[in-house]
C-alpha cells in the first residue's frame, strides 16, 4: 500500500504540536490545563468538517467520534476503538514549540537550534535505522509533543481517509470505528471519566454497540506491538518538621528539607532505580520534591511488571522513613500510595486476535514487527482493566519526555497504513 498522505500528515502533525498542551500534576481540575480543551475542540471541528456526524467534545474535554461501517454488510463487524491523548508530559517545557523538519536525515548528530542540545545517534541508536527518512525535531528548548500528537495525527489522517472514500478506487471494507482522544494521560488520569457505556456507539443501526477491542496509538519506533505494561503506583512521602529562627534553633528545629534529602539519598541507586534497570526490571523513582524547613514532600513512582513487587517497594520506603525518623527525633513522616494502573497482559490474552491481527497487518505491509513490553503505561492499561483489551501500537515517537524528542514522518505514514490493514482484518472477524 502506498498512500499519498505524507504532506497532509506532516502539516497536520506540525499544526498540533505547535499548540502546547502540557498536563499539570498540581492542578485539581480535569483536564489539568485549559489548552487541552482548545486542542480537543480543534480536533472535534476537524472531524465534523470531514463529515463525521457523531462527534462531540464532552464536559471533560475528551473527544468522542464514530465512523460508521463502510456498508451495511459490515455494520455488525466488531467496533474498534482507536485512542490517543492530547496532553504532553510536564517533565519538560511544552509551550511555544518550534518544530523543525529535517528531510533525508544523514545519520549525523542533529544540533537543535542555538540551545546547545544535540540528538546524537551514539546515545539514540534507533536513529541509525532512520537514515534517509524525514524527522521532526525541536529547537532544543521544549519537547516536541510527538507523545502523543503523533498518535493523534495518525488517527485523524485515518479518519480523513475513511470519510473521503467514494466507493470507486481505494475504498476499503471496515466495520465501525470509535475514536477517543483523552486528556491528562501523562499524569495517570487519561481514563478517569471513561465508562464502557460511554464507549458504546451507534454504527449504521440504531442500537449502540460496544467496542470489542481497542488500540492506543502511543508507541515508539516502528512495528512494535505493546502487549504488556508495568503495574504502577504513586507514593507521596510527607515530612513534618518544626521551623524556628535559626538563631535560636538548637534543640528545637527539625529541618524537613534535611529530612527529605536524607530520604532520597537512602534510596538505592545500584538497583531499583530507572538509571540502573532495564527490560523486565522494576524501579522506584523520586521525580518531584518540594521542601521548606517546616514541611516537605517527595513524590515517587513505583513500577514493576510483577504487581507483588510494588508492595516490596512500599515496604522499602517504610523502612527508609523509619531510619530517617530515628536520625531526626521529633520528625514525622507519612507515606501514602495510590494505585495508578496495572499490567494489561492478562486482559489482552483474553482476546488473542488483538495482537495477532496487528501482526498480520504489518506482514501485509512487508514491515517487520515484534511483540514488546512497555516500561511504563498507556491509557490502554486502564481500558484493558475495564474489560476492553487494548494493545499499544507504534507511531514513530522517539526520545519522549525530553527536549531531544523527535518523530519520524515515514513511520507515522506506516502507522496509518497499518491501521487500514488492521481494520480490514477486523471487518471479517467472527466472534
Amino acid at each position: 500500500m502506498a498512500l499519498d498522505i505524507r504532506r497532509p500528515l506532516l502539516e497536520r502533525f506540525l499544526r498540533y504540536v505547535k499548540l502546547g498542551t502540557s498536563a499539570d500534576p498540581t492542578s485539581e481540575t480535569y483536564p489539568s490545563s485549559s489548552s487541552q480543551l482548545v486542542v480537543g475542540k480543534l480536533l472535534c471541528d476537524e472531524l465534523i468538517a470531514m463529515g463525521v456526524r457523531d462527534c462531540t467534545q464532552d464536559e471533560f474535554g475528551m473527544v468522542w467520534a464514530t465512523i460508521p461501517a463502510s456498508s451495511h454488510e459490515f455494520a455488525n463487524s466488531p467496533m474498534i476503538l482507536l485512542n490517543s491523548h492530547v496532553d504532553t508530559s510536564p517533565e519538560a517545557p511544552g509551550e511555544n514549540v518550534k518544530p523543525q523538519v529535517i528531510e533525508n536525515f544523514d545519520g549525523k548528530p542533529i544540533t537543535l537550534g542555538s540551545s546547545g542540545a544535540v540528538i546524537d545517534p551514539a546515545s539514540c541508536p534507533d536513529m541509525l535505522n532512520l537514515i534517509g527518512k524525514t524527522l521532526v525535531v525541536t529547537d532544543g528548548t521544549t519537547l516536541l509533543g510527538g507523545d502523543d500528537k503523533a498518535g493523534v495525527a495518525v488517527i485523524m489522517q485515518l479518519a480523513e481517509y475513511l470519510t473521503s472514500q467514494t466507493g470507486i478506487e481505494h475504498k476499503i471494507e471496515h466495520g465501525p470505528v470509535r475514536i477517543l482522544f483523552t486528556c491528562d494521560e501523562e499524569i495517570g488520569q487519561g481514563t478517569r471519566h471513561i465508562t464502557l457505556k460511554k464507549l458504546a456507539a451507534r454504527s449504521l443501526g440504531e442500537q449502540p454497540i460496544a467496542p470489542l477491542v481497542g488500540y492506543t496509538l502511543d508507541g515508539g519506533d516502528q512495528g512494535q506491538i505493546d502487549e504488556e505494561t508495568f503495574s504502577a503506583d504513586m507514593a507521596i512521602v510527607r515530612f513534618k518538621g518544626s521551623n524556628i529562627h535559626p538563631a535560636i534553633a538548637k534543640g528545637r528545629m527539625i529541618n524537613a528539607v534535611r529530612a527529605a534529602a536524607m530520604f532520597v539519598d537512602l534510596l538505592p541507586t545500584d538497583r531499583f532505580s530507572p538509571e540502573s534497570t532495564e527490560g523486565r526490571e522494576g524501579f522506584l523513582h523520586p521525580y518531584d520534591l518540594h521542601a521548606v524547613v517546616g514541611e516537605a514532600t517527595v513524590q515517587l513512582i513505583l513500577r514493576d511488571f510483577d504487581e507483588a513487587k510494588l508492595h516490596e517497594y512500599k515496604s522499602l520506603l517504610d523502612r527508609i522513613g523509619e531510619e530517617v525518623m530515628l536520625q531526626l527525633p521529633g520528625l514525622q513522616i507519612e507515606i501514602e500510595t495510590k494505585e495508578q494502573y496495572r499490567n494489561m497482559a492478562a486482559g489482552i490474552a483474553k482476546l488473542p486476535e488483538a495482537v495477532l491481527y496487528a501482526e498480520e497487518a504489518y506482514k501485509a505491509l512487508d514491515v517487520s514487527c515484534q511483540r514488546t513490553i512497555v516500561r511504563g503505561g498507556t491509557d490502554g492499561s486502564l481500558l484493558t482493566a475495564m474489560g476492553l483489551p487494548t494493545p499499544n501500537l507504534s507511531v514513530g515517537q522517539h526520545n519522549i519526555h525530553a527536549v531531544t524528542e523527535f518523530a519520524c514522518l515515514d513511520q507515522m505514514v506506516v502507522a496509518v497504513e497499518h491501521l487500514i490493514e488492521l481494520l480490514k482484518r477486523w471487518s471479517k472477524h467472527k466472534s
